[in-house]
């Protein structure tokens, strides 16, 4: 089970950091992703990140968005620096039961409910 939660409304340039807890002990030893979809547009890999703690990102999102794990507190968090109203979406975490994160939406098990990111002045 996953919970994601952080979003809300910013204004452009400013900042937010996205959480997604997990249940039981799969942190530790899967790839995480997060997702974002806007309206209208299809669902965006925006980073990963391994059991070993490699990271990946979108290019759209490169040296603005740093994506981090504590496993102790089975926590993902995707920090969002610099936000641009394009960035507006419903952000999702999603669990990759392997070690090395997948770049293909179906191949996700888990995927939490969701938190909007708004970016508007």
């Amino acid at each position: 089970q996953l919970q994601a939660c952080g979003g809300g409304l910013v204004q452009p340039g400013g900042f937010l950091r996205l959480s997604c807890v997990g249940s039981g002990n799969m942190f530790s030893r899967y790839a995480i992703g997060w997702y974002r979809q806007a309206p209208g547009k299809q669902r965006e890999l925006v980073a990963t990140i391994s059991s070993g703690h490699t990271t990946n990102y979108a290019d759209s999102v490169k040296g603005r968005f740093t994506i981090s794990r504590d496993n102790a507190k089975n926590t993902v968090y995707l920090q969002m620096y610099f936000l641009e109203p394009e960035d507006t979406a419903v952000y999702y975490c999603a669990v990759n039961r392997k070690p090395v994160p997948s770049r293909v939406a179906s191949e996700y098990n888990y995927w939490g409910q969701g938190t909007l990111v708004t970016v508007s002045s």
